[in-house]
């Protein structure tokens, strides 16, 4: 049965029942005490009705399923079918919460900026990217204009111009951002930025390395080939030239082989594939080979000492071997002669030390925290005399990230310099 019809039959019983209830008292007390009861009974009527319109009224101002009023008659059914409405609209609101909630939450863990704005750039909603990028905050600048609150002439003439299509490039507060604009629904917009700084430094350290390369390898091979050409048009050079000729050539010849070495290394240490084989490491007897080959790269120009008093570590020997040489080697390269070079390996609260020290020529403070990038030299002519590829430190850093260490460096110009390798706790064999 249709509830309307239902509500039909129930207001047609009241209706029934009151001119009943008026016929009988007509039929027993007279007329006009029949029409007051009447009255009275379509009055009662009218006021229930108003009663429940009045609940009703109360209830739509705040609309709720757990306080809505019980009814009487029609208005059962009435309050039963706005309770199952009510609560399938509750139950809708609590689904879209949720997913505003999870939308919000996966804004939040994107590495891009988002800024929703309205149709005049007014902020409505950022995520932290976006604040970090551009220096917003949710809480402090809802309801602000956004233009007002970055201040940059490139993103003013983008907003002005209007041409969303092609993203606009940006530098702002030390990064280099991508920021597109993208129009949605009618009276919002959606702003997406994403930092780019990090890759333009890669690139431009891929192409510092590229032309570094190919500078250090051009050098050898200018001296051969032109050496190799004098010997093919004059046949008749005596020998000591000759001699000459053939032991630069041999020199030049064996500097690019340890700059394609060094490469290869440097390669093979970034690559994922080839992870570090941990073994138990003798450091005493590694220290003590490195110290002998130390010696001989002296000659007898410097002091060298080492003191060895910490554990064997775990990790790669040949690795491990590399770095710690490439440091000492430094040491006695820029160190000038009569100078000290002083070894430690000992164990400290944050792991195993290794420090190399020496009272050289020193380094300023601003090349310090470039001295591991590769090719970078502070000093191209001395660099030159100590026949250094450019790349040692960078194979340092390689390797000491693969094995979780941290490389100190505390130098002063004309003073000396020490380079410390930092081992964690775990590096500790046992």
């Amino acid at each position: 049965m249709s509830p309307r019809l239902i509500f039909w039959i129930s207001a047609v019983v009241r209706i029934a029942l009151v001119l009943l209830g008026t016929a009988s008292a007509i039929y027993l007390w007279g007329a006009t005490a029949g029409l007051v009861i009447g009255m009275s009974g379509m009055i009662a009527l009218f006021c229930v009705q108003l009663f429940y319109l009045q609940r009703l009224a109360d209830w739509l101002d705040h609309p709720s399923s757990s306080r809505l009023p019980d009814g009487w008659g029609a208005w059962t059914d009435i309050f039963s079918r706005l309770y199952k409405l009510r609560r399938g609209d509750e139950k809708n609101q609590a689904e879209l919460a949720e997913w505003l909630a999870r939308f919000r939450q996966a804004m939040t863990l994107l590495p891009d900026g988002v800024v929703i704005m309205d149709d005049v750039l007014f902020l409505e909603w950022c995520n932290p990217a976006a604040e970090s990028h551009l220096g917003l905050s949710h809480a402090q600048d809802k309801g602000m204009r956004v233009t007002n609150l970055v201040r940059s002439p490139e993103f003013m003439d983008y907003i002005i111009l209007g041409r969303y299509d092609t993203p606009l490039t940006l530098s702002f507060r030390d990064r280099k951002l991508i920021a597109h604009i993208i129009p949605f629904e009618n009276r919002r917009q959606i702003l997406v930025t994403h930092d780019v700084t990090e890759s333009e430094r890669i690139d431009m350290m891929r192409r510092d390395f590229i032309a570094n390369a190919s500078h250090e390898l051009r050098t050898p091979l200018t001296v051969i080939n032109g050496f190799l050409e004098i010997a093919s048009m004059q046949s008749d050079l005596d020998n000591q030239t000759r001699n000459m000729h053939l032991k630069l050539m041999t020199e030049q010849g064996e500097r690019m082989q340890r700059l394609v070495e060094d490469m290869l290394t440097l390669t093979r240490l970034e690559s994922v594939d080839h992870p570090p084989r941990p073994e138990r490491i003798n450091m005493l007897g590694m220290l003590e080979q490195i110290l002998q080959e130390a010696h001989a790269l002296s000659a007898g120009r410097h002091q060298i000492t080492l003191e060895c008093s910490g554990p064997d570590i775990k990790g790669s020997n040949d690795e491990i071997r590399s770095a710690l040489t490439n440091l000492v080697t430094n040491a006695i390269r820029y160190t000038p002669e009569n100078g000290n070079i002083r070894i430690t390996w000992i164990d400290t609260e944050q792991g195993p030390k290794f420090a190399v020290q020496d009272d050289g020529i020193g380094i300023s403070p601003e090349h310090i925290s470039r001295l591991t990038e590769r090719f970078y030299r502070v000093d191209k002519s001395r660099s030159r005399e100590t026949q250094g590829t450019g790349l040692g430190l960078a194979i340092v850093k390689h390797v000491l990230l693969r094995h979780k260490a941290n490389l100190l460096i505390e130098s002063t110009p004309d003073v000396g310099s020490k380079f410390c390798v930092q081992f964690p706790v775990a590096a500790v064999s046992v």
